[in-house]
């Protein structure tokens, strides 16, 4: 009775491995070697068509490091251009009038040359008909530091940058 149970246990195992085999062979074979090719064109894909993963990689994290350096030497040039530019003279105000009654063409004007601060200085020139004269005014934060005609505040209203 133990052989009869001792050959029923071995038949019973001879079949499942034969089983296992089967299924082996006509399951888990042919989705191997499709993910075996999926993982040829993946590695291709990345490597560029030639090379290896790996290697595509570490020339991608050695580019990316570059590139770093590269960005950090700009936004340390950007900051050095930002502070020369918190100094130009980039704002404008200019207006024409007439001085003086019958003078005519509005030939007058008042210059205000700032920075984004409202530093700088206002130029007026004023026009008659026996001469012309020129005064230049300094400003400091859109406010000229002398008194100032309304036009040459008017100048540095205009020069004031617009809030967007």
């Amino acid at each position: 009775m133990q052989t009869a149970t001792l050959y029923a246990a071995g038949g019973a195992l001879a079949g499942a491995l034969i089983a296992l085999a089967l299924y082996h062979a006509t399951v888990v074979r042919p989705a191997l070697t499709r993910l075996q090719h999926l993982l040829g064109i993946h590695d291709e894909l990345i490597a560029g068509g030639s090379g290896s993963a790996a290697g595509r990689l570490g020339s991608l994290e050695n580019a990316a490091v570059s590139h770093r350096a590269e960005v950090d030497r700009l936004h340390a040039r950007t900051g050095d251009l930002e502070a020369l530019s918190a100094t130009d003279l980039s704002c404008t105000g200019f207006v024409r009038y007439d001085a003086f009654p019958g003078s005519g063409a509005g030939l007058s004007y008042a210059l205000a040359l700032l920075n984004r601060q409202g530093d700088g200085v206002v130029i007026t020139s004023i026009y008659s008909r026996e001469d012309t004269r020129t005064f230049g005014k300094p400003v400091l934060k859109f406010k000229p530091t002398v008194a100032a005609s309304a036009e040459e505040l008017e100048a540095i209203e205009r020069a004031r940058p617009s809030a967007s």
